[in-house]
């Protein structure tokens, strides 16, 4: 532990950004695989409550994906390459224009 009052403060930030930055992360990656799995139920069986349910999700991902962005959890093109790569996989699995 520090002996310098600033520095103890500095590491008790530290330990809170670092949990914080790792749900933010955590929920990113879990948000990201219901959205894919969704995306294979909706490609097997392709339902209005499938499709109504991929949209809820994808919306809830690039939503936690913006969130992060914006309290500096992850950098800004990072979150944009990670919602781009989800967009593509939708497209190329759905058999749309890729663009």
């Amino acid at each position: 532990m520090a002996n310098i009052k600033s520095a103890a403060k500095r590491a008790k930030i530290a330990e809170r950004n670092r949990l914080r930055n790792k749900s933010y992360k955590s929920a990113i990656a879990t948000l990201t695989k219901n959205y894919l799995r969704a995306l294979e139920v909706y490609k097997a069986n392709p339902t209005p409550e499938n499709k109504a349910d991929l949209d809820r999700r994808l919306a809830l991902a690039f939503s936690k994906i913006d969130r992060a962005v914006k309290t500096g959890v992850i950098h800004r093109n990072t979150g944009n390459r990670r919602k781009a790569r989800l967009t593509r996989r939708t497209k190329a699995l759905l058999g749309l224009e890729a663009s």
